[in-house]
């Protein structure tokens, strides 16, 4: 339902909490709760799959808020569609067909469509109510108009894997955190199922989650992915509104690994060339957390 500047909420969702007259959205890690203060709900609806609110925060700006969980946000969550979307377009010489599961943002969508040699893109996301509410109060992350190449089906992303045509250059996983809905698209037959659909020099990325809270999610991603393709590199990237700021991202390519220069025609705010060749270099402590028996080869 659609709420103004000011009104009072009666029946307050369980991650919000109204303080000193102050409306406080809590993410609750284990052993850690962190809060954002909401200053204004212009949108919120409970869908078939999840909550949906999309509200305007102190540090952020406006946001995506799933299920109590920031998702994306106008001040910086052009880092995480820019490193999902450029680094496999930039890996890959020539990705002409892609598919993106999640992402109903549509920010990845925006930042895959920015190249002129991208023919099609097929956008998977289960809750189409995601997509309405983002192109509706979050244009600077959707856009302004729906580009003639992308595609939206709204279905769940498993289902669609399993019964569609490819062959595709790039395949992008912006799956929410494994919960909900979302579970299946971090298990390993969702991964067999997209490894089929990819061409011969394919790859994909998909989103990995915080190797400082979840690192078993990068474990297990990293297992099943290593099981399908030859060359598996895990990348990281900054995002201020995530828990710890770090995140993990993993290329999975039959062919292809080098980061080629970004195209001068491209414009972004996060990544450059140097920026994505450098997110393959990870930390020592987050290579103990996510491969505890120590990096493979």
């Amino acid at each position: 339902m659609r709420r103004k500047k000011g009104d009072e909420m009666n029946r307050l969702p369980k991650h919000l909490t109204r303080l000193g007259g102050e409306l406080w959205l809590t993410d609750d890690e284990p052993g850690l709760l962190t809060s954002v203060r909401i200053t204004d709900v212009l949108f919120e609806a409970q869908s078939p799959f999840q909550h949906v609110m999309i509200a305007d925060t102190v540090p952020f700006g406006r946001a995506l808020i799933l299920d109590g969980i920031i998702q994306t946000t106008v001040a910086e969550g052009f880092i995480y569609n820019e490193m999902i979307a450029h680094v496999p377009l930039s890996v890959h010489p020539r990705a002409e067909r892609v598919l993106i599961i999640g992402g109903g943002d549509l920010g990845a969508a925006r930042e895959v469509l920015k190249y002129p040699f991208v023919r099609s893109v097929d956008l998977v996301e289960i809750d189409q109510t995601v997509v309405e509410a983002s192109r509706r109060y979050l244009p600077e992350i959707a856009g302004e108009a729906l580009d003639p190449r992308l595609r939206l089906h709204f279905e769940d992303g498993a289902r669609f894997a399993a019964r569609a045509d490819g062959p595709y250059d790039v395949i992008i996983v912006d799956a929410a955190d494994p919960i909900g809905p979302a579970t299946v698209l971090f298990e390993s037959p969702f991964y067999e199922a997209l490894a089929r659909l990819l061409a011969e020099d394919g790859l994909l990325v998909a989103q990995t989650d915080s190797p400082f809270h979840h690192p078993e999610t990068a474990r297990r991603t990293l297992r099943a992915l290593e099981a399908l393709f030859p060359i598996v590199r895990p990348y990281l990237a900054v995002v201020p509104s995530y828990p710890s700021g770090l995140w993990l991202f993993t290329l999975a390519s039959r062919r292809y690994e080098a980061v080629r220069p970004l195209d001068p025609g491209i414009r972004t705010r996060y990544a450059t060339t140097d920026v994505m060749r450098a997110a393959f270099a990870l930390p020592p402590y987050v290579v103990e957390r996510i491969r505890p028996e120590g990096p493979s080869g």
